[in-house]
């Protein structure tokens, strides 16, 4: 046979199996709700059982009922004993409440002043008076009220004498629709019903308003009891429902069994769960249809073959892929033979990519430091191009020292030692004087190290001016730095700072060489995140094309005074720190204006 038959043979197999399984967890998950609600029903049973049990017998302990019993005949107590009662029906939520003699006529009740009382009528026959005065116990029972033709519980407890003689009974009737009301359907099943049966199979709580008082045991069983049942159930038909049992689900406990119900033309199948309620011959028989059992068989044996259905696929394409395989084995070895000699042709390619990377850091690392020698070149040119104001700068203080070193000679020879040590004092101030100068201009032309900090903008702004004013050209220009009086932190390197601000200041001053009442101002504003350093002149200006200037070689000075590579250079080294360098024409007067744009800090930073 070809594996086409097998394969039909266990598709129809799983078919079978599936249905069978899907009828099982069906009925399982059906049973499994019924139980639940018959739990919980059962339980509110109890409860409300539990609820009113001990109502009679505390009732029965009233000092007023058992002298009404006495005196039967005394209007003042009868009419106290009604009052007494009704009241009592009004604290507890029972529908009547009501006092017989040891005869079972009834002497006093709630619905005293009602033309249904009860007042007058003889109940000797209900069992709940006869076994209430035989035993001396309370009593419980379930009928429809002769009177009232209203379903009811009847609690019941006899009234004794100190010494134990039974002078009679009193009852409490509760209406048993609350019970009825408080049964749900289970959310996922509409077809669900509930009946309350006595001991006889006669529904008196039901779901359904055409299932009440109806005979849901066999016709044999009426019969027997046919008297008890009319008398509890008075002009009720108790006509019997048409059940035909279907037997039990494969799995099901002993108490759970399929049904069909004829009702009318309407036939439906349940799965029917009896449970016992506690202390009276009741049982609840809680039926929930069987329709989503079908659906669940159908969706089981659809799983069922899906999951054959994936298997034999999962079968069919590892059978060809293991015939795949062996195709491929063979292709393998060739393709080996042609990676081995395309990789040998990748490792050469790969050892001369590795060469070009390694010479491109190589000439990037280079670049960078030809950068960076670059702005200390233009650094250095700057020095060179103020070491002419540097040497009469220098020049005019050891003049002096020299002049003081002579006097001092002369004063010392003649014993003036006051003198003398004023000579030296003024000495030491050049002296001073000329260290501080020099230091200034070797901070200046040292290489700038580590990273960008935290630092204050006004000291490289301070340091900037005493480069410049050491000039012989910052005589007659009148420097206006507006110094703000709080720290001004931003993100930079002071040297770096430095060497923009001493290019900006010395292009400036440059500007202002021709200009009559050459003046220079110097202010730094922010805003929320920035600082703002802006360096103006009332100089000629700046040519039409402002971007112009931060080229590379382009100057509109002479050769003597630079080759127009500062303001290429300081724009390098302001884009390095984060920050902006711009420059334009004033609005308000002649002149240029450059500013200086770097990020706010904190002080704690």
């Amino acid at each position: 046979m070809t594996y086409r038959f097998w394969a039909a043979i266990l598709f129809v197999l799983t078919g079978i199996l599936s249905w069978q399984l899907g009828a099982w967890l069906g009925y399982r998950t059906v049973e499994r709700e019924s139980r639940e609600e018959s739990f919980r029903y059962s339980q509110l049973v109890a409860n409300e059982l539990k609820r009113y049990q001990p109502i009679p017998e505390l009732m029965a302990q009233h000092p007023l009922l058992q002298a009404t019993l006495e005196s039967p005949a005394n209007a003042g107590l009868i009419l106290q004993a009604n009052k007494e009662m009704k009241r009592m029906a009004a604290i507890v939520g029972s529908s009547d409440v009501y006092l017989m003699d040891r005869t079972g006529l009834t002497i006093a009740a709630s619905n005293y002043d009602l033309e249904s009382s009860f007042i007058g009528r003889n109940y000797d026959f209900r069992p709940y008076f006869y076994q209430a005065m035989a035993s001396g116990r309370a009593s419980l029972y379930f009928a429809l009220g002769i009177q009232s033709d209203l379903r009811g519980l009847y609690f019941s407890h006899p009234i004794m004498t100190d010494a134990g003689e039974r002078l009679g009974v009193i009852a409490v009737k509760v209406q048993v629709n609350e019970l009825e009301s408080q049964w749900q359907r289970p959310a996922v099943y509409n077809d669900a019903e509930m009946v309350v049966l006595d001991g006889d199979g006669i529904s008196f709580l039901a779901s359904r308003p055409d299932w009440l008082y109806r005979n849901f045991e066999p016709a044999d069983h009426q019969a027997r009891n046919f008297a008890k049942i009319q008398q509890r159930y008075p002009d009720r038909s108790l006509a019997p429902m048409k059940i035909v049992k279907l037997g039990q689900p494969m799995g099901m406990a002993g108490d759970s069994e399929r049904i069909r119900i004829t009702d009318g033309d309407v036939s439906r199948e349940y799965l029917s769960v009896h449970t016992p309620l506690p202390q009276l011959d009741w049982s609840l028989q809680v039926m929930i249809g069987t329709r989503s059992v079908l659906w669940t068989r159908v969706e089981s044996m659809v799983a069922g073959l899906l999951l054959f259905l994936g298997g034999f696929l999962t079968w069919l394409y590892l059978r060809e892929r293991y015939r795949r395989e062996a195709e491929l084995a063979q292709r393998g070895e060739q393709l080996e033979r042609r990676v081995t000699e395309r990789t040998a042709d990748l490792e050469a390619s790969n050892r001369q990519l590795l060469e070009e990377v390694r010479q491109r850091k190589i000439a990037e690392k280079g670049l960078k430091e030809t950068q960076q020698e670059l702005i200390q070149a233009a650094k250095l040119a700057v020095l060179g191009q103020m070491s002419a104001g540097l040497n009469h700068e220098m020049n005019q203080p050891l003049t002096a020292i020299q002049g003081y070193a002579r006097n001092s000679r002369q004063f010392l020879t003649r014993g003036n030692h006051e003198m003398v040590d004023s000579n030296l004092a003024e000495i030491t101030l050049l002296c001073t004087k000329m260290a501080e100068l020099t230091r200034q201009f070797k901070v200046f032309a040292r290489k700038s190290e580590g990273p960008p900090a935290s630092v204050d903008l006004r000291t490289s702004v301070d340091a900037a001016l005493k480069i410049i004013t050491a000039q012989d050209n910052s005589d007659g220009v009148d420097i206006d730095w507006q110094r703000p009086p709080e720290p001004v932190m931003c993100h930079g390197d002071l040297i770096r700072i430095e060497q923009v601000v001493v290019n900006l200041i010395a292009n400036a001053m440059q500007a202002v060489e021709q200009v009559d009442s050459a003046r220079i101002s110097i202010e730094i504003v922010g805003d929320e995140t920035e600082w703002h350093c802006r360096v103006r002149d009332n100089g000629s200006g700046l040519p039409a094309n402002t971007e112009q200037i931060f080229e590379p070689f382009f100057t509109t000075k002479s050769m003597k005074q630079g080759l127009g590579l500062g303001l290429s250079i300081s724009r390098q080294i302001v884009d390095a720190l984060g920050g902006r360098l711009t420059g334009n024409n004033r609005v308000d007067g002649p002149g240029a204006e450059f500013v200086l744009t770097l990020t706010k800090r904190g002080v704690a930073e």
